[in-house]
């Protein structure tokens, strides 16, 4: 580390954010959680072949829904 860096420290620790408590923690969870209705899209069989996407519909006699998107997987674009 540098002297600058060195100095830094004990003014970040003055920012720094304080412990949280077992129960606070739980909490934070429980709200930031999703509810089990904001995660019904997991309970459908999503295909990743297209192909077998469109043979699967043909013999149920079902539309296709083709969720896509264009550009880096990640969002790094």
């Amino acid at each position: 580390m540098t002297p600058k860096h060195l100095f830094l420290l004990p003014v970040l620790a003055l920012f720094a954010a304080p412990a949280l408590a077992a129960q606070t923690t739980a909490e934070l969870i429980t709200v930031i959680s999703p509810a089990k209705n904001e995660q019904a899209w997991l309970s459908i069989p999503w295909e990743t072949d297209l192909t077998a996407a469109r043979r699967k519909a043909v013999a149920q006699n079902k539309p296709v829904f083709l969720w896509e998107m264009d550009g880096h997987p990640l969002g790094c674009t």
